[in-house]
């Protein structure tokens, strides 16, 4: 395992800089950045402005101009940084495309492997990286495809249950599916492992699965899922009779629950819950307030950050921060939400942050960041921490700038620990620098590793 502390990385870079910068001229040098990727659309290549100390965003300089926020805290938020001295650790590397974990031992992690369709047991003290359980479902892993999501039953301890989203084939192309199986005691296999749902209609093509889950405090699930991409399929995420681009809530049997906001409506499928959605990788609670927050993908730029209220559209396609790859206005160039009926996000992104999972911090251990948000980023390469207040984003940091990783889920342990798996199967621990930990925290040449 790879330990480093974060102030001395960041001395070490900022050294760095100045010598090159002193041995260069006074050239404005860009970090463009390449992120060849089968997971299109809104992980291509992207442009990354490293000199991010000339303005107070945390963020480089709009790639569209044509919008304004709808407030002045819905984008672009002042720059801030972590006070506390944090130490890094790579728990485990080699791995695959890590797409989901959750914690359900002290320092346990089920880790999803999306393209080997592979669920493994990680140990956060040691690095051990457990033979793949048996049992998991066929999947479809072609482009954005595979094994997705995992979470565990609230009553884990007595049940054993273990739910996973993935790329399921059907006759007509694929959809993202939901299923749950129990895990052995000796912890090497699902057993009867079963599909509860599928977001139909199924569409061929392999981009935009959504497919992440949370568990209510009623025990119920809820889903995210994506409008499949294309034109015209991704119109079908304004349609309540469709599954696409939707948040869904449903029983731990996937019947939809019936206190629903469409449950009562014939022509709308009772599961939904929200709708008008893009792609979202991203959801968490807040632990304060109890709502519900995700963050999806927009096309170029326009990634969003919403809060999510039943039965309420937020947009897409008809309406966007962003713009089509093709450098277009999407519908004309409409961005107001509101004034067309529908909910402005809470934040958006400009230029993107190709926003994957998320995690709200609720823990004492590294006390400025309480209930601050990490959402892992894939294009750019870092993790987030957006600063919350009343609903209301005041602030943005950037960490594992100088990583290279793709981050694609963020969990916070028991313990306080922030944990982020990545597209180059690394898994990296960011905790509070401990006592008796100095002699730990040397120099090494491998901290870029997959």
């Amino acid at each position: 395992m790879t330990k480093f502390s974060w102030s001395r990385l960041m001395s070490f870079t900022m050294l760095i800089s100045v010598l090159t910068l002193a041995a260069c001229g006074n050239g404005d040098p860009s970090d463009e950045e390449s992120t060849d990727d089968s997971d299109a659309e809104t992980e291509e290549n992207v442009d990354e402005d490293a000199d991010e100390n000339t303005d107070t965003s945390a963020e480089s300089e709009p790639k569209v101009t044509e919008f304004e926020p709808a407030f002045p805290e819905q984008t672009r938020a002042p720059e801030v940084e972590t006070e506390a001295e944090l130490d890094v650790e790579v728990v485990a590397e080699g791995l695959d495309v890590s797409w989901g974990m959750e914690e359900f031992d002290t320092n346990r992690l089920l880790v999803t492997q999306r393209d080997s369709a592979e669920l493994l047991i990680i140990n956060l003290e040691d690095g051990s990286v457990s033979d793949p359980i048996e049992g998991t479902p066929e999947v479809n892993n072609e482009g954005q495809g595979g094994l997705l999501d995992v979470t565990i039953a609230p009553d884990f301890d007595e049940s054993r249950l273990v739910f996973m989203t993935f790329a399921q084939d059907l006759e007509d192309g694929t959809v993202t599916a939901v299923g749950k199986g129990v895990l052995s005691e000796d912890e090497a296999s699902l057993e009867d492992f079963e599909v509860i749902f599928q977001a139909e209609p199924a569409y061929d093509g392999d981009l935009h699965y959504g497919g992440r889950i949370i568990f209510d405090d009623e025990d119920n699930l809820f889903l995210t899922t994506g409008e499949r991409s294309d034109d015209p399929i991704r119109e079908r995420a304004q349609d309540l009779d469709a599954y696409l681009g939707k948040v869904i809530h449903i029983t731990q049997d996937g019947e939809a629950v019936d206190t629903n906001p469409f449950i009562e409506d014939e022509d709308a499928l009772d599961g939904i819950y929200s709708y008008g959605h893009r792609n979202i990788q991203g959801v968490d609670f807040h632990p304060e307030t109890g709502e519900l927050w995700v963050v999806e993908f927009g096309p170029q730029a326009g990634d969003e950050l919403n809060i999510i209220e039943p039965g309420s559209n937020y947009g897409w396609p008809i309406v966007s921060y962003g713009i089509e790859y093709t450098g277009e206005l999407i519908n004309d160039g409409i961005s107001e939400h509101e004034a067309q009926g529908f909910v402005e996000p809470v934040y958006y992104w400009d230029p993107t942050s190709a926003p994957s999972g998320m995690s709200f911090y609720d823990n004492d251990a590294i006390p400025e960041w309480e209930n601050d948000l990490f959402i892992g980023g894939l294009a750019p390469n870092y993790i987030v921490r957006v600063v919350i207040e009343d609903d209301f984003i005041v602030g943005e940091e950037r960490l594992l700038t100088e990583e290279g990783e793709r981050f694609r889920d963020i969990l916070v342990t028991e313990d306080g620990a922030l944990i982020a798996i990545t597209d180059g199967g690394s898994i990296y621990k960011i905790a509070a620098a401990g006592e008796g930990t100095e002699e730990d925290d040397v120099d090494t040449d491998d901290d870029d590793a997959e």
